[in-house]
């Protein structure tokens, strides 16, 4: 909780389907130890054009969108940054005096765990989702120098657009295929889903790969990650994820960066009550 808590207190906010803790207790755990006069909540909602009204109307300083939201909220908004207009999704707003600009520091914190992990270009991949974090991670895997994947997407119209926007091959199902690198950027895996439980790649396509991406940060340890981990591959993380792209996303709010030691305990502190 924030020490100074009054009339005046920048408030920021999270929305997304199923909301977690990470968020609340990473912004809240740097506004106290850098002494700022914010307070940070997560919500759901079924109205997202009210919700995004409401960040509007009441002065709501910052607003992270998680899944399903990323693409939803676009036609309610004023002002698109290039990070998010490059690949037409959000997870960031700001509000400057109820002028909404949209971001997405999502494809930064991509960007920054390939190049950290020094995952090879080369690599073959498969990406499955289709919606705002898979264009993300799909533009950073361009970016980075990564030609040889695929796409898999059950959308037929999502799907193929995201591969072909980045000349990368469509499937609509796995199959057969093995890669050196999988990425999950879909709900499969996420706590309190109907496919909570389920893997979203087969036990021999993880046992063939060289390295699994999971996007999903709730449960910190989904089942791709527990199997990928019983069978010692090198694994990236969705909590990692989500620290990376929260820190941005608090540099915005906020307009100060914390440094990396306190970066490190703040995300220790989301992972530890997530």
């Amino acid at each position: 909780m924030t020490k100074h808590l009054n009339k005046d207190t920048t408030i920021c906010m999270s929305l997304a389907a199923r909301p977690s803790n990470f968020g609340t207790r990473f912004h809240n755990y740097l506004y106290d130890a850098m002494d700022l006069d914010y307070l940070y909540k997560a919500f759901t909602t079924r109205d997202l054009k009210a919700a995004i009204g409401g960040v509007r109307a009441l002065g709501i300083r910052g607003c992270a969108i998680s899944m399903p939201f990323k693409e939803e909220c676009i036609p309610m908004l004023d002002e698109l940054d290039a990070s998010a207009k490059a690949i037409n999704s959000v997870n960031t707003i700001v509000n400057n005096d109820g002028y909404l600009k949209a971001y997405n520091t999502d494809y930064i914190a991509i960007a920054t765990l390939l190049k950290q992990y020094q995952v090879p270009t080369d690599f073959t991949f498969a990406l499955r989702g289709s919606g705002g974090m898979a264009k993300a991670v799909a533009c950073a895997l361009k970016d980075a120098g990564f030609n040889k994947g695929v796409i898999v997407a059950k959308n037929e119209k999502t799907g193929p657009e995201l591969a072909s926007l980045y000349g990368f091959e469509w499937r609509k199902e796995m199959g057969n295929l093995n890669a050196d690198l999988l990425i999950n950027a879909t709900p499969i895996g996420m706590a309190n889903g109907e496919d909570a439980n389920k893997l979203s790649f087969t036990e021999q396509q993880i046992e063939q790969a060289q390295v699994i991406f999971e996007v999903v940060a709730l449960p910190a340890e989904t089942p791709l990650l527990t199997y990928a981990k019983s069978k010692n591959k090198a694994v990236i993380t969705g909590a990692e994820v989500f620290a990376i792209q929260a820190v941005e996303q608090f540099v915005l709010y906020t307009g100060v960066r914390p440094d990396d030691e306190l970066f490190q305990q703040a995300a220790h502190y989301a992972r530890a009550g997530a």
